[in-house]
């Protein structure tokens, strides 16, 4: 399993497609969720991955918005679950974030079922709790 961050113009063609595919596969169709996945944010943003051959195993996303910087689009592969490839992607995010934009404040939508695995990283709540998509989350910061 290697680690990869590019940004879009470094993506490869699969490499894109197959992180298009497994982003479908997670947010569509295992959480029955039916909104536009690819936006505009893709083309600006920083791809955080493992990749195990061609599979992506793990994918975040970084970008600047405002007056932070964002991940989202947090994913493990249904087949590498229960791993702790989950723990592994984020701490590799957050510490791809520091790297390059240090001091800055992480904001998340963190999904309400993550708000445990989200504060163990010192994420804190700052919002209540919300539906995006239908699915219920928290607006969340962490200050580096």
């Amino acid at each position: 399993m290697e680690l990869h961050v590019k940004s879009y113009e470094m993506l490869s063609k699969d490499e894109l497609f197959n992180i298009i595919c497994e982003r479908i596969n997670v947010f569509v169709v295992e959480q029955q969720c039916s909104y536009q996945e690819v936006d505009s944010i893709d083309k600006q943003a920083l791809h955080v991955f493992y990749k195990n051959g061609e599979t992506i195993v793990a994918y975040t996303r970084i970008y600047k918005q405002d007056d932070a910087v964002h991940f989202g689009r947090v994913l493990v592969n249904q087949q590498y679950r229960g791993q702790d490839i989950g723990r592994q992607i984020v701490s590799q995010t957050i510490n791809e974030i520091n790297i390059r934009y240090p001091q800055e404040i992480i904001k998340i939508a963190g999904q309400t079922y993550l708000k445990a695995f989200y504060t163990s990283f010192g994420f804190q709540i700052v919002s209540e709790e919300y539906l995006e998509d239908g699915i219920p989350h928290y607006d969340m910061e962490l200050k580096l």
